[in-house]
């Protein structure tokens, strides 16, 4: 009875994970490439005219997002682990 108890939460485990990898890929490159933006305008660096983008975000954004795949949903799965710690009878509870 135990496995079929642990088994949703392994599918709930996975869901969080790949949904939150998707939002960290994404927000983690975008939020690299406002701090390429900034550091062009520090350097004094000109963005591209025909696009805007600033130099070297490819860069930015590559580092950005890999650091984004990993630590978002890392950092979701360990918050939900450690909720659950706190309270285990609580998503467990059934009644009759």
């Amino acid at each position: 009875m135990g496995e079929l108890e642990t088994q949703p939460r392994r599918w709930a485990y996975v869901g969080v994970g790949c949904l939150m990898a998707v939002v960290g890929l994404i927000g983690g490159g975008m939020i690299a490439v406002l701090v390429a933006k900034v550091v062009g305008a520090i350097r004094g660096c000109m963005p591209d005219q025909e696009t805007g983008a600033p130099c070297g975000w490819s860069t930015y954004w590559t580092w950005g997002a890999r650091t984004g795949l990993l630590l978002l949903p890392a950092a979701v799965l360990w918050r939900m682990r450690r909720a659950e710690k706190r309270h285990p009878t609580s998503s467990n509870t059934e009644t009759g």
